[in-house]
């Protein structure tokens, strides 16, 4: 995996680096703490899924961890039709709502793509309403890409329609 940093970024003590196999063992306790959260606004199913493995979490070319020295949280992307798509962003929930995200979606637009792209739950508050604070923007079926027609297929076909969903791009 291409190592994107120059230096560790650091937020509040914490630390924004890239990745490192050691860390890929730790992401999923990460992921169920923060799917914990669907739980409270009645999407248990979501709370309720199958977590990454490690081996799942390492295939991504582009990893970035916040860590505490632990990994608290993590962003893990791939290009997608010439944009960097953001495949999942998860806080664990004893670090969320400070700012923590947000430094992995920075960071990860200093990776050289011309767009971050990503899809979401289109009502859920830390989805797809925090990614447009985070200046995202929702696309339009006309405007959905190749690659994100084929993951937007791929998530209807997990039944992950069954609550709105939405594609979104940032320049």
């Amino acid at each position: 995996m291409p190592s994107m940093l120059r230096y560790p970024v650091t937020l509040s003590g914490m630390r924004i680096r890239t990745a490192t196999a050691a860390d890929f063992e730790r992401l999923p306790e990460v992921e169920r703490s923060a799917g914990e959260r669907f739980r409270d606004i009645g999407m248990p199913e979501i709370a309720d899924d199958v977590l990454p493995t490690p081996a799942e979490l390492a295939s991504y070319p582009f990893a970035w961890v916040a860590d505490d020295p632990e990994p608290v949280a993590y962003l893990v992307a791939a290009p997608v039709d010439g944009a960097l798509h953001i495949e999942q962003v998860s806080v664990h929930a004893s670090r969320a709502r400070r700012g923590i995200g947000r430094a992995l979606i920075e960071e990860a637009a200093r990776a050289g793509f011309p767009a971050l792209t990503l899809t979401t739950f289109a009502d859920v508050p830390w989805n797809a309403p925090y990614y447009e604070r985070c200046g995202f923007v929702r696309l339009t079926a006309d405007e959905l890409t190749p690659g994100l027609r084929r993951i937007r297929a791929a998530e209807a076909a997990r039944r992950l329609d069954r609550w709105p969903r939405v594609a979104m791009r940032r320049a």
